[in-house]
């Protein structure tokens, strides 16, 4: 029926007996936009990393609650600690839906503390995350730095990707708040080329290595004792390792605590999904919606368990609340933040 509306009009039009206002005559609904369609959806690091995993599984299922189940194809955009992959989204991926991305979890407040960054985080349309996270500094066994203490004893060298990134960003953080000894040798694109560095010596760890992707993929690091994890980032102690101190805890000023609860916040977004702002309200809410029944799919979730992943939601309500709270921060907080984040 609609079909047959639509070429009516059409000859209608042709023949000059109908004109096109400003308005359209048909709007489609958000199925029929999305029927035969692909959604490109693009993960800010190299394949092997944690968001990676998270990225592709996604991709996986996430077409199947959307209405007209478009196909998801994940790529690969790194690049600047993922904020290559932010960026794009923002400013040049088309605004109607069929591009989505994952990137590092500060990319949502890294505006506030870089200019590089030429966005607003509290714009994107925000799908939520499959999982809040811990990040953790480790080194491996052959380093003479084993726990907290020794990081605030010896210097060691750590792993980085670039500015903006988890691993440079802990690094300095810990350095600038703490007076932590970190040299961080930056450059290497992603998780993979780090943990490789960490594991031939080229360095002795890294910061920034979420606790999801130990156990995902490396568990049997922890279960041998051949890394030391010495400090944990996040809002809450990870069940897991009751025994590492948390990054909070540890503050002994007010001040400390207000720089770090900046990027603490960054964890609780852990692994998030957004596409781009200003896309049309319908797709908007059917995108929202479609993650939402995602994150109870019967498959995701048998998914979930044999990867050995993490599974603790985030809604994009609550990324939006939490980004809208960020971007009010004082002005000299963000400054402080700023500086302890870099060299």
């Amino acid at each position: 029926m609609t079909i047959c509306v639509r070429k009516i009009a059409a000859r209608l039009i042709a023949a000059g007996a109908l004109t096109v206002s400003a308005t359209p005559l048909y709007a489609q609904s958000v199925e029929e936009f999305y029927t035969g369609k692909t959604i490109t959806l693009s993960i800010g690091f190299t394949p092997g990393g944690g968001y990676d995993l998270y990225g592709r599984l996604v991709a996986r299922h996430l077409g199947k609650h959307i209405p007209g189940k478009p196909s998801i194809v994940a790529q690969n955009m790194p690049g600047a600690g993922s904020m290559r992959a932010a960026q794009h989204l923002y400013s040049i991926a088309p605004k109607d839906g069929t591009a989505l991305a994952t990137f590092g979890r500060q990319m949502g407040i890294t505006p506030l503390l870089n200019p590089a960054a030429q966005y607003d985080g509290t714009k994107f349309t925000w799908l939520g995350s499959v999982t809040n996270e811990v990040s953790t500094c480790v080194t491996w066994n052959r380093s003479p730095v084993k726990d907290w203490d020794g990081l605030l004893k010896h210097p060691v060298t750590f792993a980085g990707d670039g500015p903006g990134a988890d691993p440079d960003v802990f690094a300095h953080l810990y350095n600038n708040v703490f007076n932590t000894k970190i040299k961080v040798i930056s450059g290497y694109r992603g998780t993979n080329p780090m943990i490789l560095a960490m594991e031939r010596g080229e360095v002795d760890g890294l910061c920034g290595l979420s606790w999801s992707t130990i156990k995902a993929r490396h568990m049997k690091w922890f279960k041998d004792k051949t890394i030391n994890v010495l400090v944990q980032a996040a809002l809450q102690k990870e069940p897991d390792l009751p025994n590492v101190p948390l990054a909070l805890d540890l503050a002994k000023t007010e001040d400390q605590k207000q720089v770090l609860k900046v990027f603490l916040y960054g964890q609780e977004m852990a692994r998030p999904f957004a596409a781009p702002p200003g896309i049309p309200a319908d797709r908007k809410a059917a995108l929202i919606a479609a993650f939402e029944k995602m994150l109870k799919d019967p498959e995701f979730l048998a998914e979930i368990k044999k990867l050995n992943l993490d599974l603790n939601p985030v809604s994009a309500s609550a990324i939006d609340r939490m980004l809208k709270e960020l971007y009010a921060t004082p002005k000299n907080v963000l400054e402080r933040a700023a500086q302890a984040a870099t060299k």
